[in-house]
């Protein structure tokens, strides 16, 4: 069995380590796997061609920025891929996140009609279903589910400058995204499935694959070295963790925490950028953002808790890399971010209730959550046995 996996990075952040991931899986089991990715670079030992080139990406971001045509540029790149596939001849295609500035929906999906090959997409946002966001939540926008138009959030990712092509995006999404039958459909949640049971793919077959995580390298570890090389070895930690700290994900409420806690108490903020880390208050450590797991570990494992205030969200991996590493977690009730947790490992706090998240920090501070509990609950999360549900279904669809 050979699998094609196109996503639009390989190996670079939450959706590029999923892709590496499988692809290690399917290699495990025997089977042939290649990726196909948009953006940047792909690790050396992984079987992966680019489609088109860096070139190629600024004149899909400027045509997004200009006409609001995000999806529909790169012909050419699609064009050169998609022969290369034909070549290749793969058994199943897997798609993850076909956004990102380098690849050409509409002849994406004539290719698939034609070829007739069972096809699994993963759904890493919302993308998929409406005229131009990849969340809604953050605005209260429900025009996805009829037809979008007049966009909120026209100058949001993939943001367009100028025009609104929203309601023509939606109509040819549609069309598209529906044109072809043998499509299956995995959500990272419980809650994504249920919004695209209420879109216009609602008719394909949806399946909830959880995200999983390491759990060789997101586990216990010491707590005093990270608490040592920062002076901090008698402070209560709250602890945040981000890719990117943008709006959706939060930053603003650390800030009004940061004016909220006691002397006793420190935040940590791991993947702020330069400017941000320039305009912290004195009760916020700022850490730029890491690629290294076993630090990441490290600082789960020193935090008394972790706090997760996104604003919209699918499953962020980084609730389970807390609980994995022994560490309690508050989130706002935000999309499928809840999901991770049960009553014994955390809690949940309405979105945008900054009183409520210092009520439950502070409870956790009083009240210790048994760190057991946290790492009982993450084993549901193991990678390798929730990736093990992707196996099954490549030959569950192979096999039609």
């Amino acid at each position: 069995m050979k699998v094609l996996q196109i996503n639009s990075v390989c190996g670079y952040g939450s959706t590029g380590k999923i892709v590496i991931d499988l692809y290690k899986m399917i290699k495990e089991n025997a089977h042939e796997c290649l990726i196909a990715y948009g953006r940047k670079s792909a690790p050396k030992e992984i079987e992966a061609i680019r489609i088109g080139n860096t070139w190629d990406n600024y004149v899909h971001v400027a045509m997004t920025r200009l006409f609001d045509k995000h999806g529909f540029a790169s012909t050419k790149a699609t064009k050169k891929f998609l022969q290369e596939i034909d070549e290749i001849n793969p058994d199943i295609i897997h798609l993850h996140n076909i956004h990102g500035y380098y690849i050409n929906i509409k002849l994406l999906f004539n290719w698939l009609q034609k070829v007739h090959k069972p096809v699994i997409w993963t759904l890493h946002d919302c993308w998929a279903f409406t005229g131009h966001c990849t969340y809604f939540d953050n605005v209260s926008c429900d025009r996805w589910k009829t037809a979008c138009q007049n966009c909120p959030q026209k100058a949001s990712y993939p943001k367009s400058w100028f025009l609104d092509g929203s309601k023509s995006n939606f109509k040819k999404k549609q069309e598209l995204f529906t044109s072809i039958d043998n499509l299956t459909v995995v959500t990272p949640s419980k809650w994504l499935a249920e919004l695209v049971k209420e879109s216009f793919i609602k008719r394909y077959d949806v399946r909830v694959i959880y995200n999983g995580i390491d759990l060789n390298v997101f586990k216990p570890r010491d707590k005093d070295t990270f608490r040592k090389k920062y002076g901090i070895e008698n402070k209560f930690i709250i602890l945040g963790v981000a890719s990117i700290w943008d709006e959706r994900k939060g930053l603003k409420y650390f800030l009004e925490l940061a004016d909220l806690i006691d002397s006793d108490s420190i935040i940590v903020l791991v993947g702020l950028n330069n400017k941000q880390l320039k305009h912290m208050p004195n009760n916020v450590i700022g850490i730029k953002r890491t690629s290294n797991a076993d630090e990441l570990a490290e600082i789960y494992s020193s935090a008394d808790v972790f706090v997760n205030p996104t604003l919209e969200d699918n499953f962020p991996t980084v609730n389970l890399e807390a609980l994995a590493c022994g560490t309690p977690v508050i989130t706002f009730d935000t999309g499928g971010s809840p999901e991770c947790l049960d009553d014994r490992t955390g809690f949940i706090v309405k979105k945008g209730d900054t009183m409520e998240l210092l009520r439950r920090i502070n409870e956790i501070r009083d009240n210790k959550i048994d760190s057991f509990d946290c790492i009982k609950r993450a084993a549901m999360f193991d990678k390798n046995k929730n990736y093990n549900e992707y196996m099954k279904l490549y030959l569950e669809t192979s096999q039609g």
